[in-house]
């Protein structure tokens, strides 16, 4: 199987998309099971924007986000067998973000930003629900200019930042992100609410 670097696709054959070795969809070995080329595009090759556009806000550019969907797409690849059903977007992009943070803690150590309070903040909102969404504060996130939004979210700490990407700009559900991002589905309203809290905070001091 050969992956070359990934970039968004505008279509299913677009040049950007991956170059991977694939059978056709349905093949089976021997056994009857689906060989590890046909699962990885089952699996994997519909959720690949996705990856790329996570990657590239964990990273902070596109070059850096093909490096970190390349590695994550071989990780997948050589995991795939493990793979036991469920959600296989929420699946990839867990092993995305995973491979993102490893490739900043070797290339950009001083990227990685924590917060050392989170775990006890985050027990006091355990409570929010997703009506949480529809509130003024996401109204007006939406309306703000895409420079000025792009560059508050890349200041905001990585907990925060990726839980803000996977749920505003990606749409994914509550379980998709807590499956995502290995945490309870609390601790994603938690860090959502809080960053968009800081997000607000940002823009009001840009204007």
């Amino acid at each position: 199987m050969t992956i070359t670097p990934l970039r968004p696709r505008t279509g299913p054959n677009s040049p950007g998309g991956p170059s991977v070795r694939l059978v056709t969809p349905g093949v089976q070995d021997a056994a009857g099971m689906l060989d590890d080329n046909a699962l990885f595009r089952a699996v994997v090759t519909p959720y690949i924007d996705e990856a790329y556009r996570l990657a590239r806000w964990l990273a902070g550019n596109g070059t850096d986000a093909e490096d970190v969907v390349q590695e994550a797409s071989l990780r997948a690849f050589r995991a795939i067998r493990t793979y036991a059903g469920g959600n296989p977007r929420a699946w990839l992009l867990s092993i995305v973000r995973n491979t993102a943070y490893s490739w900043l803690r070797k290339n950009r150590p001083a990227t990685i930003v924590t917060v050392d309070d989170l775990e006890a903040v985050e027990l006091e909102h355990v409570k929010h629900d997703e009506r949480r969404d529809e509130t003024p504060e996401a109204s007006l996130i939406a309306k703000v200019d895409a420079d000025q939004l792009r560059a508050a979210i890349e200041n905001l700490p990585a907990p925060f930042r990726e839980t803000l990407v996977l749920r505003d700009i990606e749409g994914l559900d509550y379980r998709e992100i807590a499956e995502a991002t290995e945490v309870p589905i609390g601790t994603v309203m938690s860090r959502l609410a809080r960053a968009r809290r800081r997000l607000l905070e940002t823009l009001s001091q840009d204007d």
